[in-house]
C-alpha cells in the first residue's frame, strides 16, 4: 500500500508542470470588444507626445521628459499637486496626465479638467491663464495655437471668443451648420475649419429641407415616437452645402460665392497660409469631375480655377491641400490620376494656360499651375504627417514595402530623393516632433505586439527604443493565422488571403469552414499588425473546430484606383467572383469540408453574404448576415452614385444587384442582424428583404437590435457575437 502511495505521488508530481503550463482557452468576453476583459488582452502601451523636440512620456499620475542622448526620464508634472491647486482655483478636476499637451515655443502645459483649459507654467508653477469649456455643446473645434473655440448647439454654429459666447448661425429645421456634410463621404469628417493663425473660422453650412424624411423609430417611449432622418436616396433630391467664414473678431460672416450649389459636393476645405484665401476641390454630382477652386476669405469672391481632373468613372478626392511651411505660394495636391494616391506639388505663383493631357488611369486633368509630380509608383501615399524645414523635408507613410502595411518616409523636396524610415517589416503610425527631426514611431506586425521607438528622421541618428511589449495573448491556446495570395477571377491579379486555422489543427480531419467578407471600397481585412488582422470572432471561432478565412478582392482599398474601380456600376459581380476564387482555394487544401462552408459579413459585407448566399446557393450552407445593402436604389446619393451611378443611368446595374428580385433563390440558412434605426444602410433594405421572402415562400432567420444604429456597441457587441456563434453551431457545425 505504502509502494502504490509513493508510485501516484510521483505520477501527481510529473503532472504538475504540464497542467502549469496547460494555455487557456479565450471566451468571447475576453475577445470581443464590449466583453468584460477586452482591454487586458491589448500589448502595453505608453502614452506620448512632444513638447518642441523633446519626447514626453504621460501616464495617469506624471508626465516625463525622455533624454534624447542618453535615455534618461525626468518628471515635470505629477497629478496630486496639480489637482490640489486646480481644485483650490475652483477650475475643476483634474483627473489624469495622459492628454497633457504644451503651448508651442513656451514652458507651459495645456491641462484639461472637466469644466476648464487650464495653462500651466513649467518653471512658475502657477496658473496663467484658464478658459471655461461650454458643457453639453458638440463638434467642439479649438482654435490653433491659442484657448478659444467653435462648436455647434443643435443645428446652430457658436464661437466662444476671449471667455465670451456668441452665436454665429440662427437656422431654421431643416439645416445644419458647423456640422459633417456629405454624408461624410470625400474624407469629410468635420464642418468647422480655423485658419492657420485661428483669426477666421470656415465652416459647412447645409440646407436639408428638400430632402425627403427617412422615419426612423424610437421605440423607447411609451408610445413609439417618429425620429425623421434626412436620406437622400440614390437618384433623389440631395440637400445643397454653401460655405461660411466668421470673423469672431468682428463677429462679422460672408459667405462664398461658389456655384450653384445644387447637385454639388464642396469637399477638402483647406486655407491658405496667410488667411487670405481659402481652396475647396468641388466635384459634380456624377462625381467624374473635380475642381480646385481659390476664393477670396474677405469677400468670398471667386478668385481662378487652379487644376481639373476627370475620369470615365470617378474622381475621388480626399485630401485637403497642404502648404509648405517655408514657401507659402507653394501646395501638395493629392490624387490617384496615375493609378495610386500619389503627391502633385503646385505653384500659385507659376500660371499657366494648361491643356487638358491624359493620365494614365484612364482620366484627363487640366494643370492651370506649374506641377511637378513628387512621388511615383505602383504604391499609394496614405498621409502626409508633416515637415523638416532645416533640410526641406516632407515626412509622410506609405504604402510602398507592401500594400499590408504603412510605412514612414522622408522626400527631400529641394532634390527628390525619397527615403523609408525605420523597421521595414512593420505596420507604423507615426508622430512628428515640432521641428521634423524626430518622429515618435508605434508599430507593430504579425510577430510584434507592439514597438515604440524615438527615431531620427535623417537616417543616421540612433533608434531609442521607449516600449517592447509582450504580447498578453500568448499565454492563452490561440491560433495561428496564416497569409498568403491566390489569383483573382482576371487570372492576373495577386489577392491577399488569411486562414485561421484550430490551434490543435490536424490536416487529416475535415472542418467546416466560415468566410468572413466585407469586400467593399475604403476597406481592407490583411494587414501586417497583430493576428494579420484576425478579429477576435476568428480567433474563438478557430478554436471552436472551425477554418476562417478572408479575402480581399478586387474593390477593396490601398491596392490603387484600377483595382477598386473595377467594379464600377456593378457593385458585388466581380467581387463575388473574386470571393469564389477563394473558395476553390479551400476546396483545394483537402482539409476544409466542401459541404460545410459558410459566409458572414457586415454592410458592405452584409451585402456580399446575402449575395453570396443567393448567387452560388448550392456552396455556401450557411450565412450570417449584418445591416446588408439589399437594394442600392435605397442607399444615399454619395457613395451609391459614384459606384453605381443613378438608377435611371444604369438600370441594369441596380437591376443585377437588387437582392429583393432573387429572394426566391434562397437555399441555406441565413441568418440578417440589423440595428433597428440604422441610419447607413436603413432598415427597408432588410425589410423588403423580407418581403420578398416572404412572397417568394423562402425562410430567412431574422434578429433587430432595438435603439441601436448601424453597429452594435459595448454589452450589444458581446450579445450580437454570441447570436452569430450559435447560428453557426446550429446549422454548420
Amino acid at each position: 500500500m505504502k509502494k502504490l502511495s509513493i508510485i501516484l505521488g510521483t505520477i501527481c508530481m510529473m503532472a504538475l508542470p504540464a497542467m502549469a503550463q496547460e494555455k487557456k482557452t479565450l471566451t468571447l468576453e475576453e475577445l470581443i470588444l464590449g466583453g468584460n476583459r477586452n482591454f487586458s488582452l491589448q500589448p502595453e502601451y505608453v502614452f506620448t507626445t512632444w513638447w518642441g523636440d523633446k519626447p514626453v512620456i504621460t501616464d495617469v499620475e506624471s508626465a516625463s521628459v525622455i533624454n534624447l542622448k542618453n535615455g534618461e526620464q525626468t518628471t515635470i508634472l505629477t497629478l496630486e499637486p496639480l489637482k490640489k491647486l486646480i481644485k483650490d482655483e475652483g477650475l475643476g478636476n483634474l483627473s489624469h496626465l495622459m492628454s497633457v499637451e504644451f503651448v508651442k515655443g513656451q514652458n507651459k502645459a495645456i491641462l484639461q479638467t472637466n469644466t476648464h483649459t487650464v495653462i500651466y507654467d513649467l518653471d512658475k508653477k502657477n496658473i496663467t491663464e484658464s478658459y471655461p469649456l461650454v458643457l453639453g455643446v458638440q463638434n467642439r473645434t479649438p482654435q490653433p495655437n491659442g484657448y478659444n473655440s467653435a462648436y455647434t448647439k443643435g443645428n446652430n454654429l457658436y464661437v466662444m471668443w476671449d471667455g465670451k459666447e456668441h452665436q454665429v448661425t440662427n437656422d431654421p429645421e431643416g439645416w445644419l451648420c458647423g456640422q459633417s456634410v456629405h454624408r461624410n463621404e470625400f474624407g469629410i469628417n468635420n464642418g468647422i475649419f480655423w485658419s492657420p493663425k485661428g483669426n477666421l473660422v470656415a465652416f459647412y453650412r447645409m440646407d436639408q429641407s428638400m430632402v425627403t424624411d427617412y422615419p426612423q423609430v424610437n421605440t423607447s417611449t411609451r408610445i413609439s415616437t417618429l425620429v425623421p432622418d434626412k436620406y437622400p436616396m440614390a437618384g433623389m433630391t440631395s440637400h445643397k452645402v454653401y460655405v461660411g467664414i466668421h470673423n469672431p473678431a468682428t463677429q462679422k460672416t460672408i459667405y462664398l460665392k461658389t456655384a450653384d450649389p445644387t447637385d454639388r459636393y464642396f469637399t477638402n476645405i483647406s486655407w491658405s497660409p496667410d488667411e487670405k484665401n481659402i481652396f475647396i476641390i468641388e466635384l459634380n454630382r456624377d462625381q467624374n469631375h473635380a475642381e480646385l477652386i481659390q476664393y477670396n476669405s474677405e469677400t468670398g469672391e471667386k478668385i481662378a480655377t487652379l487644376y481639373e481632373e476627370t475620369h470615365p468613372k470617378y474622381v475621388e478626392p480626399e485630401y485637403p491641400l497642404t502648404f509648405l511651411p517655408w514657401d507659402d505660394s507653394k501646395f501638395i495636391y493629392q490624387t490617384q490620376r496615375e493609378g495610386y494616391n500619389h503627391l502633385f506639388l503646385m505653384d500659385l505663383n507659376q500660371p499657366q494656360q494648361g491643356i487638358w493631357k491624359d493620365c494614365s488611369a484612364g482620366g484627363k486633368c487640366l494643370e492651370k499651375l506649374k506641377t511637378t509630380q513628387l512621388t511615383k509608383g505602383n504604391w499609394l501615399v496614405k498621409e502626409i504627417v508633416g515637415f523638416n524645414s532645416s533640410t526641406k523635408e516632407l515626412i509622410g507613410t506609405s504604402t510602398e514595402v507592401s500594400p499590408l502595411q504603412s510605412n514612414p518616409f522622408a522626400l527631400n523636396l529641394t532634390n527628390g530623393k525619397h527615403r523609408l524610415i525605420g523597421f521595414l517589416n512593420a505596420n507604423h503610425s507615426i508622430s512628428l516632433s515640432e521641428s521634423g527631426k524626430y518622429i515618435i514611431d508605434n508599430y507593430t506586425s504579425a510577430n510584434i505586439a507592439r514597438n515604440i521607438d524615438i527615431v531620427s528622421t535623417n537616417g543616421k541618428g540612433k533608434t531609442m527604443n521607449l516600449l517592447t511589449a509582450s504580447n498578453p495573448m500568448d499565454q492563452y491556446n490561440l491560433p495561428k493565422p496564416e497569409i498568403g495570395t491566390i489569383k483573382a477571377a482576371d487570372g492576373v491579379t495577386d489577392l491577399y488571403y488569411r486562414i485561421t486555422k484550430p490551434s490543435d489543427f490536424d490536416p487529416n480531419k475535415k472542418y467546416p469552414a466560415v468566410i468572413y467578407v466585407y469586400g467593399g471600397p475604403h476597406a481592407q481585412m490583411i494587414t501586417n499588425t497583430r493576428n494579420y488582422g484576425a478579429s477576435g470572432w476568428d480567433i474563438y471561432m478557430a478554436n471552436h473546430g472551425y477554418v476562417v478565412f478572408t479575402l480581399d478582392n478586387r474593390g477593396s482599398s490601398n491596392r490603387g484606383l484600377l483595382f477598386e474601380n473595377c467594379t464600377f456600376r456593378n457593385l458585388g459581380t466581380e467581387e463575388m467572383k473574386d470571393q469564389m476564387k477563394g473558395v476553390e482555394f479551400l476546396k483545394s487544401t483537402g482539409f476544409v469540408d466542401p459541404d460545410r462552408i459558410g459566409v458572414h459579413g457586415w454592410s458592405f459585407g452584409g451585402f456580399m453574404t446575402t449575395n453570396l448566399m443567393l448567387t452560388y446557393n448550392d456552396i455556401f450552407k450557411v450565412g450570417v448576415a449584418g445591416g446588408p445593402v439589399i437594394n442600392w436604389a435605397l442607399y444615399e446619393v454619395m457613395y451609391g452614385e459614384r459606384y453605381m451611378d443613378t438608377p435611371e443611368s444604369n438600370p441594369e446595374g441596380y437591376k443585377g444587384n437588387n437582392l429583393t428580385l432573387r429572394a426566391g433563390d434562397l437555399k441555406g440558412k441565413l441568418q440578417i442582424i440589423i440595428g433597428a434605426n440604422d441610419p447607413v444602410c436603413v432598415p427597408q433594405h432588410t425589410m423588403s428583404f423580407l418581403r420578398a421572402c416572404i412572397d417568394a415562400g423562402t425562410q430567412p432567420d431574422f434578429f433587430t437590435y432595438p435603439g441601436d444604429e448601424h453597429n452594435m456597441r459595448g454589452r450589444d457587441r458581446v450579445h450580437l457575437y454570441t447570436r452569430i456563434t450559435q447560428y453557426f453551431e446550429d446549422y454548420l457545425k
